[in-house]
């Protein structure tokens, strides 16, 4: 079962439109990569900056180690 079947958190990474790279986290990051697309729920930091894709999921046990991963990769 995977992070996103159980419900468990999992870091993503986005490439923008650019080539630069958005690491974030979710519970689903397929629902949240559309949010970030079409929605004001989307992070300010990727908007205009579009076409957005999907490149990296990393399934991770909770929300803590995800912040924590994501913290290292933003570094």
């Amino acid at each position: 079962m995977s992070g996103s079947e159980s419900g468990g958190w999992q870091l993503y990474l986005l490439r923008t439109g650019s080539g630069t790279l958005y690491t974030g986290i979710s519970t689903d990051p397929e629902r949240r990569l559309q949010e970030h697309e079409e929605s004001p729920r989307g992070a300010r930091a990727l908007r205009g900056r579009g076409p957005l894709e999907l490149v990296y999921v990393l399934p991770v046990r909770d929300r803590s180690e995800a912040s924590r991963l994501e913290a290292a990769v933003k570094r």
